[in-house]
């Protein structure tokens, strides 16, 4: 006899986290430090258990709409549990998932156009070391 207790009528709905930014510098600042390393902290006392996947929907001014990313939690700071003691604030510290490196490619160049746009190519250059690209292909 095969149980099928497990069976679930209706799908998970998978979780979301928004975030939403006022100002493009404040992006700017947390994707030179942060986000273009893969990945980002969300500052929260009550963090996702680590393996939780999840839809993160980054908004930002002047952007019609969100950047739509999948993520990961890889570790978490709680008030019992310090996994990442040099990071002083509670919360979880996400990894994002790309389907592949032309997925990733995109959002980086998306993110660079905007920069550019907004800060110019002589202080981009400055803030993240390199030359922006003129086109992506």
């Amino acid at each position: 006899m095969h149980d099928n207790s497990d069976n679930r009528t209706h799908p998970r709905t998978p979780i979301e986290l928004k975030v939403e930014y006022k100002k493009m510098n404040t992006f700017f600042a947390d994707y030179t430090k942060n986000i273009s390393k893969g990945g980002t902290f969300i500052k929260t006392d009550r963090p996702l258990p680590v393996g939780t996947e999840f839809l993160f929907k980054l908004t930002l001014p002047k952007r019609e709409h969100p950047f739509e990313l999948k993520g990961t939690v890889i570790w978490t700071n709680q008030p019992a549990e310090m996994q990442k003691p040099e990071v002083e604030q509670m919360g979880m510290g996400i990894r994002f998932i790309f389907a592949d490196e032309s997925e990733r490619e995109g959002f980086e160049f998306e993110v660079e156009q905007m920069m550019v746009s907004s800060l110019g190519p002589d202080l981009y250059e400055k803030l993240i070391q390199r030359k922006p690209r003129m086109r992506y292909d």
